[in-house]
């Protein structure tokens, strides 16, 4: 059986980011280039990047009592985290459907290409709500501990200040 990383949602989120910043990227290149099936390729890796999107909002979600238990100070930047990142799910689902749609009229020339542009628009959407997630996720982990390994304790010690291991190297980078 395979085992499965605790705390989960630091393993899954970065699919999701990756699939639906390429999926975006892809999907504003098929309004302008009709060619080399990119309508298909953005559709699949927006699909991907919609379901990855799901499954890392459901597994944060499982972890954020335990974040809010452990690290009460991070809990207004935990929420954000948690808008942005519910943003990003929406956004992608909707820009999946609306690019498979695209992608099944790539034939047609007018109504092809008013869904591969409102497509590409939404996904544009989702992306930034990836990178604004991706913010708040980077300040809970950097700035708070959320999910660093402290004491043998996982989410940190309650306080917002740097795991010990950090500054034990901060201090040796200076040394020099």
């Amino acid at each position: 059986m395979i085992p499965f990383p605790e705390p989960l949602h630091p393993a899954v989120v970065h699919f999701p980011v990756a699939l639906l910043l390429l999926g975006a990227s892809v999907a504003v290149l098929a309004v302008f280039i009709r060619c080399w099936h990119l309508p298909l390729f953005a559709a699949i890796l927006l699909s991907l990047g919609a379901v990855g999107a799901v499954v890392a909002v459901a597994t944060g979600e499982e972890e954020e009592e335990k974040v809010e238990h452990a690290i009460p100070a991070a809990e207004p930047v935990l929420e954000e985290h948690a808008h942005w990142g519910e943003g990003a799910r929406n956004a992608g689902i909707i820009a999946a459907l609306l690019a498979v749609v695209a992608a099944v009229l790539v034939k047609k020339p007018v109504g092809g290409r008013v869904l591969s542009a409102l497509t590409a628009c939404v996904a544009l959407v989702a992306a930034y709500y990836v990178a604004q997630a991706g913010r708040f996720g980077g300040d809970l982990v950097y700035r708070h501990g959320a999910g660093v390994m402290s004491g043998g304790q996982t989410m940190g010690s309650g306080d917002s200040s740097p795991a010990p291991a950090r500054e034990a190297g901060r201090e040796e980078e200076h040394e020099d």
